[in-house]
This record gives C-alpha cells, structure tokens and sequence, in this order.
C-alpha cells in the first residue's frame, strides 16, 4: 500500500527516495520463473478471470500469482487437464512482508550456518586435543590461531578474548578439556537448530535466535575490552541488526500487536483476498461501496 491508497503492481513505479525500493517478488520470479496457473487446462470459464483471460488474438494472458505480471502464452497444444484447478488445489506463493521476512530469516539462516561450522570446527578440534595433547598440541593451536583469526578474534597464543581464555583451559586436566569441547559441540548445535528454524520461517526458531544472539552480545562485548578490529564490530553491528529485526519486524513478545498483527499483515498482503483486491477492474466498473478497492 502506497501513500495515496493503492497498491500498484511491483516494479511499475520508480523510486521516490534515494534508496532503492525492493521488490521481493521481482526476486523470486527472477530466480524461479514466474508461478502462472493453468497453462495446461484446455478450456477457460469465466470464472477463472481472475488467473487466465483469454481474448480474441488467440492468446491467453496469465498472472503471474507472485508479481502480478501478465503473461501473454498461446493456448496449450497438449492439453492435460480440462480446466483450472479448484482454489482449494492452487498453492499461492508468499507476496509482500511475507515473501521479505522469507529471504530475511534465510539470511539469518545462513549466518547460524556459519556459526554452527565453525564452532564444529573448534568443539573437534578440542576433543581431539583431549585425546592425543602432547602429540597435537603445536597443530591444534595453529589451527586454532587460523579459525580465530577468521572471525575476527585475535591471532596468535598471545591473543586475549574469549578463545584465548580457551587456551588457559588446555593446561587443566583432560575433564575440562572435555566439558569445554562439549560446551562448544552444544552451542553449535543450538546455531545448527536456529539455522534451520529459520529457513523453514518457524516462530519458534525467530524467539530461539533472539534470546541466543541477545545472550551472544555479552561475550561480542566483551571480546571488545582487548584488541579491536573491523571484522569484531561488522560481527556486533549484524548481530544487533538481527536483533532490531526480529523484535521489531517480527513483532516478538507481543511488540506492535504481536503475531496476530503479523498474521493479519500476511493474509493482507498473501492468499486470494490479496489476489482479489490486486485484480485491475475494467474502467467502466464501479466498486462497490464498503468493499476493500475503497482502501
């Protein structure tokens, strides 16, 4: 919805501002195609208008259910079915916040990723360690300069933060060497579970990284009273990002109306009343008094 009321198909106005105004469904088609129905049906009914209409040229226009694109297509040689499946059988795509919280919470996802392969990395690393120390010692800690360095800790044995403090741990006996690799194998597991909550778009999984990456910034700050470097603030900044993003877009704990005022935003912006209300009315038609074309 623009300022003036109306909703306008994506990509049919420029841009207002200075930056750049994103359309998700633009995206989506641009990656998979757009998602057209009907273009095996042999026939048409009128009814079907709101998906197909066919006109006189002897094509067939369809929309495409996620840009709201026309399509013009010639009719089907092969047909193989009668006419357009009922709605009941049509799955819709995401449109709108929907479709953007999509590609957002994979984003996220794909950082958790990340996390869960690199604390993989360090919880073996630390069980091997355990088991062979004196013979692995000078391997694992250059291996463990390298990881370090790669997210952004500090480099070398002389190095402070919270993997620093790790290397103090190995000098105690085999048990601690044990619980810190099973703390690390635990924290990997829990980014590899928040990483695939959130590319299935769970609310689980939107509570489970806010209250995991909230928890996470004290340990980031902390890694900031030693040595500073861009790669330790670009990593805080996202992760406050994420943050900013999932209690506020999101609507956790019941902020701006909660998940019901998520729920209504997703069925405004998806399903068949959003495909309805989109639909252009031949300019001779009226809308009728009450109706949602007078938002």
């Amino acid at each position: 919805m623009d300022e003036d009321g109306r909703r306008y198909p994506p990509g049919t106005q420029q841009p207002t501002r200075f930056r750049p105004r994103f359309h998700y469904e633009l995206i989506g088609c641009g990656l998979h195609g757009h998602e057209l129905v009907g273009t095996t049906a042999a026939q048409i009914r009128p009814e079907d208008d709101l998906l197909v209409r066919e006109l006189s040229d002897g094509l067939r226009w369809y929309r495409c259910v996620r840009c709201d694109a026309w399509v013009p297509l010639p009719p089907p040689t092969a047909p193989t079915e009668r006419h357009l499946p009922d709605r009941a059988h049509i799955e819709l795509p995401l449109r709108g916040r929907a479709l953007r919280d999509r590609y957002v919470l994979r984003l996220i996802a794909l950082d958790r990723l990340v996390h869960f392969l690199v604390l993989g990395v360090l919880a073996a690393a630390v069980f091997l360690f355990a088991a062979d120390r004196a013979a692995l010692s000078q391997t694992f800690y250059r291996v463990l300069d390298a990881v370090q360095g790669g997210v952004g800790g500090p480099n070398g044995q002389n190095g402070g933060g919270i993997l620093g403090e790790l290397q103090k741990a190995f000098a105690a006996k085999p048990s601690t060497l044990w619980i810190v690799g099973l703390v690390l194998a635990g924290y990997a597991l829990l980014e590899g579970v928040e990483a695939i909550g959130l590319w299935r778009t769970k609310r689980w999984a939107e509570y489970l990284t806010f209250i995991a990456t909230t928890l996470l910034l004290i340990p980031e700050i902390y890694e900031l009273t030693g040595a500073i470097t861009i790669t330790k603030i670009v990593t805080l900044i996202i992760n406050l990002v994420v943050v900013g993003y999932l209690l506020f877009a999101k609507r956790l704990f019941g902020l701006r109306g909660g998940g019901r005022a998520e729920t209504a935003d997703r069925d405004r912006d998806s399903g068949w009343s959003a495909l309805e209300h989109d639909t252009p009315r031949p300019p001779h038609t009226r809308p009728v008094a009450g109706s949602r074309g007078d938002d």
